[in-house]
């Protein structure tokens, strides 16, 4: 196998291919081959061996589309019911990429979502066992923490259901259109002050980081210069306490529900009567997603 030098087109290169009926050509799209890999950076990562594997991988899949088109055989779509059979045969959801693979077997197929989802629904339906948060909440409400404390304390981590990196911000973004304004600040920041330990405000550096980060993490410079902005913000404490009420809520024992806050809910989420995905709101697409983490598109 080799790659032609002439480039008869922008972005277009013929590859020489021998193959059992003689010497034939095909034409692969450069850019669209360099974009399969993960763009131009990732492509320069690689060794020159794992280039070639990446570009015969590549063109035996043109290969195979192009033959299955040549002979005359119309591709075989399936049913509603044949892709809804196949969601328990994979570990990763077909709408998240492998952010929502499953860590023990393949993912389970998911009840629906309402009409009008609330909050309690997606509690109940996509964030359930949600068991880390409602531990952290019940600490805060026993703690004496004000109900926006509480609240963000309930909401912070539900997020991670989306994605994991930056949660916080995401975690912000998804809540910000329903909750009071202190409630999002300390759910966007309790992500950075989990960083930096605060003793007189009851917070150490948990050991579990440094199983997950390691013993010589340093925190990125966004972290770096977040906290140094929130060290002299007026809401500072504000997602200090989510981080000392997220740091005691790991009890695999402890027995929680959601029917303790609910009265907070109703006090301070404003919930759209067209429901959570359903009413144009900056996140709408965020809780449509977590809604429907099946879907390819």
């Amino acid at each position: 196998m080799r790659v032609a030098q002439a480039d008869p087109e922008p972005g277009r290169q013929p590859v020489s291919r021998d193959n059992e009926t003689g010497r034939g050509r095909m034409e692969i799209d450069r850019r669209a081959f360099i974009a399969s890999l993960g763009g131009t950076a990732a492509v320069a990562a690689m060794d020159s061996e794992a280039k070639a594997d990446a570009l015969e991988h590549y063109m035996e899949e043109q290969l195979n589309d192009q033959v299955a088109q040549q002979g005359g055989q119309p591709e075989k779509f399936p049913t509603v019911a044949e892709i809804e059979a196949q969601i328990e045969t994979r570990n990763v959801r077909r709408g998240a990429g492998s952010l929502f693979a499953s860590g023990r077997g393949n993912v389970k197929k998911l009840q629906p979502m309402p009409k009008n989802a609330t909050l309690l629904d997606f509690f109940k339906l996509r964030f359930d066992p949600a068991n880390h948060v409602l531990q952290s909440a019940t600490r805060a409400m026993k703690t004496g923490m004000s109900e926006e404390i509480i609240l963000a304390c309930l909401c912070h981590d539900v997020v991670l259901n989306l994605i994991k990196p930056d949660h916080g911000w995401w975690g912000a973004q998804l809540f910000e259109p329903y909750v009071p304004e202190k409630t999002t600040f300390a759910i966007r920041y309790h992500q950075t002050l989990r960083f930096y330990p605060d003793p007189e405000a009851g917070y150490e550096y948990p050991d579990q980081y440094y199983r997950i980060f390691g013993t010589d993490y340093t925190p990125p410079p966004h972290i770096e210069a977040t906290y140094k902005m929130l060290k002299n913000h007026k809401w500072y404490m504000e997602p200090r306490l989510v981080t000392v009420n997220d740091l005691y809520a790991f009890d695999p024992n402890a027995k929680v529900s959601i029917d303790p806050f609910m009265d907070i809910v109703g006090r301070h989420f404003k919930q759209p009567k067209e429901g959570l995905g359903m009413d144009n709101s900056p996140s709408a697409h965020m809780w449509r997603t977590i809604a429907n983490p099946d879907s390819p598109l």
